[in-house]
């Protein structure tokens, strides 16, 4: 398809192209299209994602009912899915975030996430490897090379593997594992690290330390590091998975220590989500990630700009 620039309507075009393609991928391997509330009154309290809660009416004041929300991701409904034995799950849906919205962020975006029990995050990072390349084929590039803000990439599987403490090793010149830090562990993923992940081809930055682990569980033959993996293509972070987690316990406790940091930075304090704690430990052994869509059509229309990727932004 080359460098050139395309129109808005060959970008929404190809857009489609691309849902269709996701939709047939999932669908020939086995996976079961849902869609889950994308209004919730249980989010995951994750310090550094904030959710829009829905205003009540002045007529609905006196109800005593919690606070209502607008999904920033479908997880929690997706894995408690997983604990009623739903085995191979996918949703494309619209997601939500505050403070979200610049060359590469909306405050309204589309979300793909996929679940599948009796795998853990080797299998998504497989299904990626697959994913991409049909994704561009669908698109109409003609071989597995794309184009993306002058960088040619090889599309063509295996994608480069590389751990994070490797990478801060080699970009950042501290070892994150011997001594974490998380705001020093944020800054440099984002001025040293981020800058340096190859532009040839799409990797994979995987194994993070313990403390940001998140919903991912730990490595059982090493407790310092979560088998949580991102997916870089071009310098853009697409993707974000898991082995999941599934002890309640352990996530009990995450979430407290993850509200308490939302306190400390004057974030809103959610429900608490009882019925997901209580459906976690039901979970098999199983995996998911979660891919930006409309960053997809960035890198296979070649464009900077992710509010060309979608009919209308926030400010249209």
């Amino acid at each position: 398809m080359g460098s050139m620039m395309l129109s808005r309507k060959n970008i929404l075009r190809m857009r489609a192209d691309i849902l269709d393609a996701i939709r047939f991928f999932f669908k020939k391997k086995g996976y079961l299209e849902v869609q889950t509330p994308q209004i919730v009154k249980e989010l995951a309290p994750e310090p550094y994602i904030d959710a829009f809660e829905i205003k009540r009416p002045p007529s609905d004041m006196s109800d005593k009912k919690t606070a209502s929300f607008l999904i920033p991701s479908p997880e929690l409904m997706m894995k408690r899915l997983l604990a009623e034995g739903f085995e191979r799950i996918f949703q494309i849906c619209k997601v939500f975030r505050k403070n979200e919205s610049g060359q590469r962020h909306l405050t309204e975006f589309t979300m793909l996430e996929w679940y599948c029990s009796d795998c853990d995050y080797n299998r998504l990072m497989s299904e990626c490897e697959e994913l991409l390349p049909f994704c561009a084929e669908a698109a109409g590039h003609t071989s597995h090379t794309v184009t993306y803000d002058g960088w040619q990439l090889n599309m063509s599987p295996p994608f480069e593997r590389i751990t994070v403490r490797d990478a801060y090793l080699r970009h950042a010149g501290w070892d994150p594992f011997v001594s974490f830090d998380a705001d020093r562990f944020d800054e440099d993923m984002t001025l040293k690290v981020e800058k340096k992940l190859p532009r040839s081809r799409p990797c994979f930055l995987l194994d993070y330390p313990a403390q940001c682990a998140s919903l991912a569980r730990l490595k059982p033959d090493n407790p310092l590091a979560a088998e949580r993996v991102e997916l870089y293509a071009g310098g853009l972070e697409l993707a974000n998975g898991f082995s999941e987690l599934n002890d309640s316990q352990e996530q009990t406790l995450r979430f407290k220590n993850d509200m308490v940091l939302r306190k400390r930075l004057g974030m809103t304090c959610y429900p608490w989500p009882n019925a997901f704690l209580e459906d976690i430990c039901k979970m098999p052994r199983c995996a998911g990630m979660a891919l930006g869509v409309d960053r997809l059509v960035m890198l296979l229309a070649n464009t900077q700009e992710i509010s060309r990727t979608v009919t209308f932004s926030e400010d249209c």
